[in-house]
């Protein structure tokens, strides 16, 4: 088990009474990401929703700001118990078994052009054996012809863009990913969090994009960018692409600091708490689902 203390700070200059800001920044709760403790800090005297979306489980709070300064923090500790499993044992899906609330993540979205880059993923990917191993090829493929380099990209950059362009930050490497992959009929979605273990040298701790592909019966996680230890990833949200999951959507004259992210691994063998590791296995932290055979749902997992 590995359990992670963080929290994430977001400071604000508000224009004009009356802005609206929707946030993305609760942790979510899954059968293997369980929130322990949780405290969210608003700097001004405000009545915050936090809502759940019933499609993806993610955790939205809305709220709006009077003129002045509005500072946020969110903190929390949770346990994660990843599903593990032997990575060639994990075969792909055909489209025809897929469960029909994972088919949206085929389609084209705005940031993952996938039916642009259909003849580069056949002609990298499409000769290669189906199931786990193609999609790591895939993660290591990005990995190996993106360069990490912070401020690169901007909120239009797609996975387009970065196929040129080669180089950009982790969202730019999960939604080159994810293009490929639905390029190839493999489901890919965009996950947002904050990563544990990232090199120092990257600068200070920041939110973190990474990539789940649906393989066998659940959902796997793939880090592209390789800034991370998979098993320190946590999660707040999961869409099609960045569109769907920014850690903050505002609607108003608003200027914004950078953002304070701490993140520690607590390590407490007695309790069954262990630092993340890099390891082989593939892994989960999502719940499994059935896959459809003929007329009926077979639950997996």
């Amino acid at each position: 088990m590995i359990r992670l203390r963080f929290s994430a700070e977001l400071n604000y200059d508000v224009m004009s009474p009356g802005c609206d800001f929707i946030f993305n920044i609760h942790a979510a709760h899954t059968r293997y990401q369980r929130v322990l403790t949780e405290m969210m800090e608003v700097g001004q005297f405000l009545l915050p929703q936090v809502y759940t979306d019933a499609f993806s489980g993610n955790r939205y709070m809305r709220l709006r700001a009077e003129a002045g300064p509005l500072r946020l923090r969110y903190s929390a500790t949770l346990e994660l118990r990843h599903h593990v499993e032997m990575a060639d044992a994990i075969s792909e899906v055909p489209v025809a078994q897929l469960p029909t609330d994972v088919l949206v993540y085929l389609y084209p979205s705005r940031y993952c052009q996938s039916d642009r880059l259909y003849d580069v993923a056949m002609r990298e990917f499409g000769m290669l054996p189906r199931g786990y191993a193609r999609v790591r090829a895939i993660c290591e493929w990005v990995r190996g012809h993106v360069q990490f380099k912070s401020a690169t990209s901007n909120a239009s950059t797609s996975a387009m863009d970065t196929l040129r362009d080669r180089v950009g930050v982790c969202r730019d490497f999960a939604h080159l990913m994810i293009a490929l992959c639905r390029a190839l009929n493999i489901p890919a979605r965009f996950v947002t969090g904050i990563d544990y273990g990232a090199d120092p040298a990257l600068g200070p701790s920041d939110f973190h994009a990474y990539v789940e592909v649906f393989l066998g019966s659940r959902w796997y996680l793939f880090d592209p960018s390789g800034t991370a230890i998979p098993m320190g990833l946590m999660r707040f949200g999961s869409g099609r692409d960045a569109a769907d999951v920014s850690f903050a959507t505002i609607f108003g004259a608003v200027g914004a600091h950078v953002p304070k992210i701490d993140i520690e691994a607590i390590n407490d063998p007695v309790a069954g708490a262990v630092l993340p590791w890099r390891c082989t296995e593939a892994l989960s932290t999502d719940d499994g689902v059935g896959l459809l055979v003929g007329a009926r749902l077979v639950p997996l997992g």
